[in-house]
């Protein structure tokens, strides 16, 4: 892609990206860590890595043996 253009438009597209970053807002992490953490442990009682897979609702259960004959 970068091939078929002239360096004045990937200049441009450098640009346009950068002004992208810049107008992103950004939050402190003093501000945003505790509110993740919030945010998951009230998640957790519902997060299947956690609280495990009913074996009945497992979809990689295996549902048969193999029998060699």
């Amino acid at each position: 892609m970068a091939r078929d253009m002239s360096d004045k438009e990937i200049l441009k597209m450098e640009l346009e990206q950068l002004q992208k970053e810049v107008n992103t807002p950004r939050i402190a992490m003093s501000k945003t860590a505790p509110e993740l953490v919030t945010f998951i442990e009230s998640q957790s009682a519902e997060d299947p890595l956690i609280k495990g897979v009913p074996e009945d609702k497992n979809p990689f259960k295996e549902k048969g043996g193999c029998v060699i004959t």
